[in-house]
């Protein structure tokens, strides 16, 4: 991690594996303070929620103090599928209440102080990072994992998977260059990320797991 220096904050184990996710509204904040849960569409969801922390990216939604920053992480007890309705029971009649959804049990929100700018970024989704990356990052790109480094990552994660027993080893290769070209890009490699937007056309959801603000 040459690129990268000494940690702005120690607020986590540089070992631990955290995924970066995107709080679109204050409501998802409060519900993640208050209620203790994140959600996540499982059309859209990353391939592994065994994770260790979730981050969360801030849009513009928050104001000009909070927005398009990640200034809260918390860690991950767990996770359930579920649907829309049964999370959100005062929203039967939303038009994506049957919906299948993960409910990821979360501990107590942590401030990340300094927080982590969006820097030359502004839209985010989904991004896997380690927490040395985290102690260490001043903004968004900090948080991008390097070529040896994402080998490391993505191991890590597929063990936990193995263990877990939600995939196959077959379904989940050792290698990168086995992986879908989304996977790939919440591991932090653009080109694949370039790749996904051309197949998919920015279809559902994908805009936005690591992309350059518009100008």
């Amino acid at each position: 991690m040459s690129e990268v220096y000494s940690p702005l904050r120690s607020i986590v184990s540089d070992d631990v594996i955290v995924l970066i996710a995107v709080l679109p509204h204050p409501r998802d904040l409060e519900i993640a303070r208050v209620l203790g849960w994140y959600r996540i569409p499982l059309r859209s969801a990353p391939k592994v929620l065994s994770v260790d922390y979730l981050a969360f990216y801030q849009t513009a939604a928050f104001g000009e103090e909070e927005r398009w920053g990640i200034h809260y992480l918390a860690a991950v007890r767990g996770h359930e599928l579920t649907t829309r309705a049964e999370l959100l029971r005062q929203e039967a009649d939303h038009p994506r209440a049957h919906e299948e959804y993960y409910k990821l049990q979360l501990g107590e929100l942590q401030r990340i102080s300094p927080p982590i700018r969006a820097g030359r970024w502004r839209r985010l989704t989904f991004l896997y990072t380690t927490g040395e990356r985290l102690n260490r990052a001043a903004t968004l790109q900090d948080l991008v994992v390097r070529d040896e480094e994402r080998l490391v990552l993505w191991r890590g994660l597929r063990e936990r998977a193995l263990h877990q027993q939600t995939y196959t080893a077959q379904e989940l290769p050792e290698q990168l260059d086995g992986l879908d070209i989304l996977l790939l890009a919440m591991l932090g490699d653009r080109n694949s990320l370039r790749e996904a937007k051309k197949v998919y056309q920015l279809d559902s959801g994908l805009d936005g797991v690591f992309a350059r603000r518009r100008l």
